[in-house]
C-alpha cells in the first residue's frame, strides 16, 4: 500500500513516541507499505521552524531517507488541482497535501478531522 503522510503523522513517525494511533504506526511501520512524505512538509516544518514553533532533526532529508521513506515533490497536476479544491481547510500546507493524495489515489495518514472531510480516504 501506498501512502502519504501528514506533516504531524510524519514528525511523531520520527519521534518514536505514542502520538501516532496504533493503526498508522503499523502501517508506516510495514515494509510492504511505501510511505509518501511529500516535500511541502519539509517547507512547512522549515517555516514553523523558524518561527520556532518546532523542533525537528537538523537534518530531516536524512531523518526521512533513514526512516525508509520516499519523498513526493510537487508537480504542476497538484497544483492545478489546488484551484478546484473546496475551501474546507485554510492552512496551506494541509491543502497541498490533499491534493498530492488525490492526484496520486492514495491515502493520507492525518490526525486532522477537518482534511477527513475532503473526498479522499484518510488513515488514522
Amino acid at each position: 500500500m501506498r501512502v502519504l503522510l501528514d506533516t504531524h503523522a510524519l514528525l511523531w513517525a520520527l519521534e518514536g513516541g505514542d502520538d501516532l494511533s496504533p493503526r498508522a504506526r503499523r502501517l508506516i511501520e510495514s515494509a510492504s507499505n511505501e510511505v509518501l512524505v511529500s516535500v511541502v512538509s519539509a517547507w512547512e516544518i522549515a517555516v514553523k521552524r523558524e518561527q520556532g514553533r518546532l523542533s525537528v532533526p537538523d537534518d530531516l532529508a536524512m531523518a526521512v531517507a533513514d526512516a525508509g521513506f520516499l519523498q513526493r515533490l510537487v508537480r504542476f497536476a497538484d497544483c492545478e488541482r489546488l484551484a478546484s479544491l473546496p475551501a474546507i481547510h485554510r492552512d496551506p500546507f494541509d491543502r497541498m497535501l490533499v491534493c498530492q493524495a488525490l492526484e496520486d489515489g492514495i491515502p493520507l495518514v492525518t490526525k486532522d478531522e477537518v482534511v477527513a472531510r475532503y473526498p479522499l480516504q484518510t488513515i488514522w
